[in-house]
């Protein structure tokens, strides 16, 4: 059944099924949720006094392909975007906001499956999808905003790196990138790779962990490491300078990158989508569980890698060509 034969009031009905329900029925929710899907507007308890907010948006020929990822993976890649924005900010999150721009001609059920997706990836952080909005678009479009709780912590911003702090990271890099260029060569193996690429393995609570233990700066790997840490650097106006050596290359990856004639270190240097969290810790602390040190924070400006100006591929830009 295609959503032209759905309509409008059935597609809703049906997605919101998958979410828990009808108006304040959302079972599993954090306490953060007074009031779900079904009315003009959610209610989300906001005990700190602050609200977390973050944007995403995913286009599809863009940020997706149908025939690489299910409708499920999809649904967890457009929460996982927004969710980990809110780790590296040290919050803990709440409650999801999802706007679908879909084809009239697109199967019911492939709506249902990708509310699915951001329902599971929701659930896993604690948080629930709590409204939202559907419009017929020729182009299908996700758009979804997380909100969070800073649980009387402050924020962990951009802006705090000092110079002789060190540079760690929680996660993993370059998966999701492998995964891409496997995929784009029409390949569908090594399936770690690809199903990286398909649904990122987010480390949620390192951001928290993070913030507890002092972070001083922290974001999370979207657009690429050398990119992402350039906003660090800019925002603090310091040197960030990273270890190739610090970075494991998987077995799967080393094949992959053997058999494609490329160089794994692109990946993990560039490659976007793990959303891996990384953060400047103060020099001398004892990092947290699940970090390790991947470079240090000196005088200057930029990113640099082993000391060296990084000439490779820069990362993700939405706008090039």
């Amino acid at each position: 059944m295609s959503l032209a034969e759905t309509g409008e009031f059935g597609l809703i009905a049906r997605v919101v099924a998958r979410f828990g329900g009808g108006p304040g029925a959302l079972p599993g929710a954090g306490s953060a949720v007074l009031l779900g899907p079904g009315d003009d507007a959610a209610v989300v308890a906001a005990p700190d006094g602050r609200v977390v907010a973050s944007t995403d948006v995913l286009v599809e020929g863009r940020h997706f392909r149908r025939d690489w990822s299910s409708a499920r993976d999809v649904g967890h890649r457009a929460a996982a975007a927004n969710l980990a924005d809110l780790a590296a900010m040290g919050a803990v999150a709440t409650a999801l906001l999802v706007a679908l721009g879909m084809p009239p001609e697109l199967d019911v059920r492939w709506a249902e499956e990708l509310a699915d997706g951001l329902a599971a990836e929701s659930a896993a952080v604690g948080a629930a999808v709590v409204g939202g909005d559907v419009s017929a678009s020729p182009t299908l479009i996700i758009a979804v905003t997380a909100l969070g709780d800073l649980q009387n912590r402050s924020p962990v911003r951009r802006d705090g790196a000092h110079p002789g702090d060190l540079v760690a990271m929680a996660g993993r890099l370059g998966y999701a990138a492998a995964g891409y260029t496997v995929l784009s060569r029409g390949f569908r193996s090594p399936k770690l790779l690809v199903d990286a690429y398909r649904r990122p393995a987010v480390p949620y609570p390192a951001g928290v962990v993070a913030a507890e233990h002092g972070a001083t700066s922290m974001i999370d790997v979207s657009d690429g490491l050398v990119a992402d840490l350039g906003h660090l650097a800019t925002a603090s106006r310091v040197r960030i300078d990273v270890r190739r050596d610090a970075f494991e290359v998987p077995d799967p990856m080393r094949d992959a990158a053997r058999a494609l004639g490329v160089d794994p270190y692109g990946w993990i240097l560039a490659g976007g989508d793990d959303h891996a969290l990384v953060a400047t810790f103060p020099p001398g602390a004892a990092l947290p569980a699940d970090w390790r040190v991947i470079g240090a924070v000196g005088e200057g400006a930029g990113v640099t890698v082993d000391a060296e100006p990084y000439h490779g591929p820069r990362g993700w830009d939405h706008f090039a060509s």
